[in-house]
C-alpha cells in the first residue's frame, strides 16, 4: 500500500499539494485465470490516479464519471452491436453509475462480468454466420441495412441479432458481389479489345460466371473473412480486454489521453522514428471501420497519390493474392496487414467519401524524407512573382543529431524567395498535422518582430508566454497562411498569431481544433520493485497543458477561423475535435500583452473582392455542389440491400467523383515553377521537384490566395 503509494509520486510532483486517493486494499496474487486480479486493481488504479492529480483539467470520480466510462467502454467492447443483447446491457447497467466506487475500493466486477458476456456471445455469433453463408441471398427485396449502429439499438434478444447479423452478411456479399461484377466487365472488355486487335486464342478470357457463380464466390470470401475474424476475436485475452477498459478511461479525461499497452507503445515509438517503411498511411479505428487518417507526407502513399485522408479500407491484398477483408477486424492486425518490407505491393480496396469504391496499388517503400521538408516554388501570375513555401509539419532535432528544423529550413526558403524577386508569400499549412512548439514560435518570428507568440497553462499556475526572442524579422511583405481541417496543434499556433497580430491573411477552412499537450510516462518506471512480476503495465500518455494564441482565445475545441473562407473538398467531409468523444472544452485566458503588425492588410476589403471572385468562379460553384452531394451521401447511413438500387447509387458516386477529376482539369493553371531548378542529371531531385509542382498548378484554393495577394499588391 505504501509503495503504490510512494509509485505516484511523479504525478504528484507535476502538482505540488494534490492529495492522491488510492484503492483502500490489495487482494493477493491470482493463482488461475488471465490475469491477476492484483494486476487490474494496479493497472486501473495507477492511471486512474495519475490522470486525476496531472491532467490539465480532471474529471471527478463520480457517477457522472463512471457513466463516461461505461458509455465509451461499451462501445470499445461491441460498438458495431453485434454480440451483445439487450439484457446484457440491463446487467451491465448496474454497473453505470458505480465504476467509480469499484476503482477507489480495488474491484474490478464490472470488467469481470463484460468479458464474461462478450465472451459468451461471441462464441454463439460464431455458429450464426457459419449458418446464414450457407444459403445464397437474394437480392431482389427491397430491404435496408443500417450502417450506423449508434442509430440502432442493441437486439432485444437471440432472433433479433440472428436478423441483424442476416443482413450484415447479405450487405457484405452484395458489396463483394458488386465488385466482382465490375472485374469481369472489365475483363470481357479488356478481352475483347485484345482480341480485335489481335485475334488469337492466347486472348480469349476465362468462361463468364453466371450470376448466382458469382454471388457463391462473393460468400465464400466473406465467409474466408469472418473466419479469420473470428479467429482474432478468439484469441483477445483477459489482458487485452483490462488494457481496452483501462484505455477507455483515459480516454473519457480527453481524445488525446490514451493507455498504451506494451505493444502499442512499440507501435507508438516505431511511428515517431522517423524512418517509416511500408505505406505511410496513418490509420485510426471508426466505428469498426478502419479510417485513413493522415499520409505520411514523402511516403509511397503520398507519392502514389490516390489514397487519401478520410478513405475507408475495405480490404488489403499482397500483391496479386486475394485480399483479406478488414471491416471488423482489430487495428493491429490491420496495420501488420498493410505494413511490409520495401518494394512489395499492397493492394488496397478503399471505400471513397463519395460512396465510391477503389482499388489502389502502391509498392512500399522507406519515406523519402526529402519530401517531408519544407519546400517552395516561384509563382508567376499577371506579371507578379508571389512565393510559395508548402510545410508538411513542424519537423524538428530533438536530440541534436544534426538533423533538419522546420523554422530553419522555412528560414532559408524564404532567402531564395525573396532572391528570386517575390512580391508575396503564401505559407501553406493545410494538412500539417503540427509538430515542434519551439519551430512553431520561432518560424512566426520570421515574419514579425520579437514579442509573444503563444500562450501555454499547466492545470496551476499562470499561464506561461512564450516569446520569439529574435528581433529579426526575415520577410515583411504580404502574407497569406492557407489552413484546413486537417491543419491541427502547432499549425494552429502559427495561424492565430499571424492572425492575432494582423500580420497576414488566414485563407481556408477551421482548423482541427487541437490545443492540447500530452506527455508520455513509462508506468513500469513507476512502480516499486514488488510490482516487478506483475508487469509490464505499458504507458499513460496523458494532456498536461493547455495552448492558448496571444488575444487569450483557445485553440481547443474551436481552431482557427480563416479571415476568408475558400470552399475545398475536404473540410465539409472531415472530423474535427469537437467530433471526437469527450473533447475538452474552449476556454480563454488574459491575453499577453502584443503590439499588432503596422502594415494590417485590409482584410474586410480582401475577403469581400474573395466572395465575389469565388462566387462568380464555375469550377468553385461544381465543387461546392460536389462537396455538398458527398456530405448528403455520407449522412445516408441506410444502405439498400437491392442489387440494383445498391449499384444505381455506387454508380452516382462514381459519376461526383469524375465529375470532382474533370473540374480539377477545367480549372485555370498557375505558371509554377521551382525555384532553384533541379539539375537535369540529378534525376532523383528531377522527379521529386516534378511531383511537388504538379498538383499546385490546379490548386484552386492556391488559385484563390494567389489572387488575394495580387488584390494585396
Amino acid at each position: 500500500m505504501a509503495s503504490f503509494r510512494s509509485s505516484l509520486g511523479f504525478f504528484s510532483a507535476l502538482l505540488p499539494g494534490f492529495l492522491v486517493v488510492l484503492p483502500g486494499s490489495f487482494a493477493p496474487p491470482a493463482t488461475s485465470g488471465d490475469v491477476p486480479p492484483q494486476k487490474k486493481e494496479v493497472q486501473v488504479g495507477i492511471v486512474t490516479q495519475g490522470l486525476s492529480v496531472a491532467h490539465v483539467q480532471p474529471e471527478q470520480l463520480n457517477d457522472a464519471f463512471s457513466q463516461r466510462v461505461f458509455k465509451l467502454y461499451l462501445e470499445h467492447l461491441d460498438g458495431s452491436k453485434r454480440f451483445l443483447l439487450q439484457p446484457d446491457i440491463a446487467q451491465l447497467k448496474r454497473y453505470e453509475t458505480g465504476i467509480d466506487d469499484e476503482i477507489k475500493q480495488g474491484k474490478h466486477e464490472f470488467l469481470d462480468l463484460s468479458t464474461q458476456l462478450i465472451n459468451q456471445r461471441v462464441l454463439e455469433a460464431q455458429s450464426i454466420y457459419r449458418e446464414l453463408l450457407q444459403q445464397p441471398f437474394e437480392f431482389t427485396a427491397q430491404e435496408t441495412f443500417e450502417t450506423d449502429p449508434d442509430k440502432v439499438p442493441y437486439p432485444a434478444d437471440a432472433a433479433a441479432r440472428r436478423e441483424r447479423w442476416r443482413r450484415l452478411l447479405k450487405y457484405q456479399t452484395m458489396l463483394r458481389l458488386s465488385e466482382l461484377m465490375d472485374e469481369q466487365s472489365r475483363q470481357q472488355t479488356k478481352s475483347l479489345a485484345s482480341t480485335k486487335a489481335k485475334p488469337s486464342g492466347a486472348t480469349l478470357s476465362a468462361a463468364v460466371r453466371t450470376p448466382a457463380q458469382l454471388e457463391a464466390d462473393a460468400r465464400k470470401q466473406v465467409l474466408k473473412y469472418y473466419d479469420e475474424w473470428f479467429s482474432d476475436l478468439r484469441q483477445t485475452d483477459e489482458n487485452d480486454r483490462l488494457n481496452e477498459f483501462t484505455n477507455s478511461i483515459a480516454n473519457t479525461f480527453d481524445p488525446h489521453s490514451e493507455y498504451f499497452a506494451p505493444k502499442d507503445k512499440t507501435n507508438f515509438d516505431l511511428a515517431l522514428t522517423g524512418r517509416l517503411e511500408g505505406t505511410g498511411a496513418q490509420l485510426s479505428e471508426k466505428d469498426g471501420q478502419i479510417v485513413v487518417a493522415a499520409i505520411v507526407p514523402g511516403s509511397a502513399s503520398y507519392r502514389q497519390g490516390e489514397l487519401k485522408v478520410g478513405d475507408i479500407i475495405q480490404r488489403v491484398g499482397q500483391g496479386a493474392a486475394e485480399p483479406v477483408a478488414v471491416e471488423g477486424l482489430r487495428m493491429d492486425k490491420v496495420v501488420q496487414l498493410v505494413r511490409g518490407p520495401k518494394g512489395t505491393e499492397v493492394r488496397l480496396t478503399v471505400k471513397k467519401p463519395d460512396a465510391s469504391v477503389k482499388v489502389i496499388s502502391i509498392i512500399r517503400d522507406v519515406v523519402v524524407l526529402e519530401e517531408t521538408y519544407a519546400q517552395s516554388a516561384l509563382i508567376n501570375q499577371g506579371g507578379k512573382k508571389i512565393g510559395y513555401i508548402m510545410l508538411p509539419s513542424f519537423y524538428a532535432d530533438f536530440n541534436n543529431n544534426g538533423g533538419r528544423n522546420s523554422a530553419q529550413d522555412v528560414r532559408q526558403e524564404l532567402e531564395k524567395l525573396k532572391k528570386a524577386g517575390a512580391q508575396a508569400v503564401v505559407l501553406d499549412l493545410r494538412f500539417n498535422g503540427g509538430g515542434s512548439l519551439p519551430d512553431a514560435v520561432e518560424m512566426a518570428g520570421l515574419f514579425m518582430a520579437n514579442g509573444p507568440m503563444v500562450q501555454v497553462k499547466s492545470r496551476q499556475g499562470a499561464a506561461e508566454v512564450i516569446k520569439d526572442p529574435d528581433p529579426k524579422v526575415q520577410y515583411d511583405g504580404p502574407l497569406v497562411v492557407l489552413v484546413n481541417k486537417y491543419s491541427a496543434s502547432a499549425s494552429e499556433i502559427l495561424a492565430g498569431a499571424i492572425q492575432d497580430y494582423k500580420r497576414g491573411v488566414i485563407l481556408g477552412n477551421t482548423t482541427y481544433g487541437k490545443g492540447t499537450v500530452q506527455r508520455i510516462f513509462d508506468l513500469d518506471n513507476m512502480l516499486n520493485a514488488e510490482f516487478n512480476k506483475l508487469k509490464p503495465f505499458g504507458s499513460l500518455k496523458l494532456t498536461i497543458q493547455k495552448y492558448y494564441r496571444v488575444n487569450g482565445s483557445s485553440t481547443q475545441f474551436k481552431g482557427v477561423t480563416p479571415d476568408i473562407m475558400v470552399p475545398d473538398a475536404y473540410s465539409a467531409l472531415a472530423d474535427g475535435e469537437q467530433d471526437t468523444d469527450f473533447p475538452l472544452p474552449w476556454d480563454e485566458i488574459a491575453p499577453a500583452a502584443y503590439q499588432p503588425w503596422s502594415s494590417v492588410p485590409p482584410v474586410a476589403k480582401l475577403a469581400a473582392a474573395s466572395q465575389q471572385r469565388v462566387a462568380a468562379n464555375p469550377s468553385f460553384k461544381l465543387l461546392t455542389e460536389a462537396v455538398q452531394t458527398m456530405a448528403q451521401r455520407q449522412k445516408t447511413t441506410q444502405v439498400s440491400l437491392n442489387l440494383a438500387a445498391y449499384r444505381t447509387e455506387l454508380q452516382a458516386g462514381q459519376a461526383t467523383n469524375e465529375k470532382l477529376k474533370q473540374l480539377q482539369q477545367q480549372a485555370p493553371t498557375l505558371e509554377v515553377s521551382a525555384v532553384a531548378a533541379a539539375t537535369s542529371a540529378d534525376s532523383t531531385l528531377s522527379s521529386r521537384t516534378a511531383r511537388f509542382l504538379k498538383p499546385l498548378r490546379k490548386d484552386l484554393t492556391l488559385q484563390e490566395a494567389v489572387a488575394v495577394l495580387q488584390d494585396e499588391l
